[in-house]
C-alpha cells in the first residue's frame, strides 16, 4: 500500500514538475503581455495589477500586426487542407493497392521526410523564380504542401494498412468504387489519424519561419512569424508590446490544440482499428 502510495505522489510530482517546466514561459509572456515596460522592468515575474488590453489593440492596428495574421490563416489552411486530401488519398492508395513500383513509391517518400530542410531551400527558391512565384502567398502555399505532404502520407499510410479488410470486402460487395470506399470507409474510420495530421501540420506551418523568410519579401504579404520578427525590430526597446505580439501569434495555436487535443490523442495511441 505504502509503495503504492509512493509511486503515485512520484508520478504526480513528475507531472507537476514538467507542467510548471512547459506552461512556465507561456504563463510568463502572457503576464507580460497585459504590463506596459515600466512596470515590466519593475516587477519582471510579478502578475500585473492592471491589464492593459488596449496593447492588443494597439498591436494590432498600428503595426499591420491584422495582414500578417490573416495571411497565415489564408496560406496555412490553404496548405493543410490540400495536404489533407492528398495525403490521405495517396495513403490509402498505398496501403490498399498492390501495384508495381509501391515500395519504391513508400521509400521515396519516406527519405524526403529525413532530409533538414536547409538542403532543399535553395532549390525551392531558384523553382519559385523560375515559375513567377516567389513572394506571392500561392508560391508559398504550394511549398508547404511539398514539404508536408510526405510525412503526412506516411502516417496515414500506417493507420489505413491497419483498417479491417472486411470493411472494404463489404463495400465491393455493395457494388462501392474504389472513390466512394475512400470517401465512406477510408476517411470515417481513419479520422482520428487525419486529425492527427491536420494538427500536427498546422502547427509547424503557423510557426514556419524558414520557408516564408527565404520565399516572400513584401511587407503586406508577410506571415506572422516574419511580422513578428519585423515588429521586435521596430519595438526593439518595448518589451511589453513585443510579449504582446507574440502573444498574438501563439493563442490560436493553443485555442485549435485545445479544441482539437482530444483527437490528436486518439490518433496517435490508435493500434488497430475494431
Amino acid at each position: 500500500m505504502a509503495r503504492n502510495w509512493l509511486g503515485r505522489a512520484a508520478l504526480t510530482s513528475a507531472l507537476v514538475l514538467y507542467t510548471v517546466y512547459a506552461a512556465g514561459p507561456f504563463v510568463w509572456v502572457a503576464s507580460m503581455s497585459l504590463k506596459t515596460t515600466p512596470e515590466i522592468m519593475a516587477a519582471p515575474y510579478g502578475l500585473p495589477r492592471t491589464l492593459h488590453w488596449e496593447k492588443y489593440i494597439e498591436a494590432w492596428t498600428n503595426s499591420n500586426y491584422g495582414v500578417y495574421f490573416w495571411n497565415s490563416v489564408i496560406v496555412c489552411a490553404a496548405a493543410v487542407v490540400i495536404v489533407t486530401i492528398v495525403g490521405a488519398m495517396a495513403a490509402h492508395a498505398l496501403a490498399r493497392y498492390r501495384f508495381r513500383g509501391r515500395r519504391f513509391i513508400g521509400a521515396a517518400i519516406f527519405s524526403t521526410i529525413i532530409f533538414p530542410p536547409q538542403i532543399t531551400i535553395i532549390a525551392l527558391f531558384q523553382i519559385m523564380v523560375e515559375y513567377n512565384l516567389y513572394d506571392s502567398l500561392t508560391g508559398l502555399t504550394l511549398v508547404y504542401v511539398a514539404v508536408q505532404l510526405p510525412l503526412t502520407v506516411y502516417l496515414l499510410e500506417a493507420f489505413f494498412a491497419r483498417i479491417p479488410e472486411v470493411l472494404y470486402e463489404a463495400a465491393r460487395i455493395d457494388g462501392y468504387g474504389g472513390l466512394e470506399v475512400f470517401w465512406k470507409i477510408t476517411l470515417p474510420v481513419g479520422f482520428p489519424a487525419i486529425a492527427t495530421t491536420i494538427i500536427l501540420n498546422f502547427i509547424y506551418l503557423w510557426n514556419d519561419f524558414l520557408y516564408a523568410v527565404v520565399l516572400i519579401s513584401d511587407d503586406q504579404k508577410r506571415t506572422l512569424p516574419l511580422g513578428i520578427q519585423k515588429f521586435m525590430g521596430d519595438q526593439m526597446e518595448d518589451i511589453g508590446m513585443i510579449a504582446t505580439a507574440m502573444m498574438i501569434a501563439v493563442i490560436p495555436v493553443v485555442v485549435f490544440y485545445a479544441f482539437f487535443s482530444e483527437r490528436l490523442i486518439q490518433g496517435m495511441t490508435a493500434g488497430a482499428v475494431k
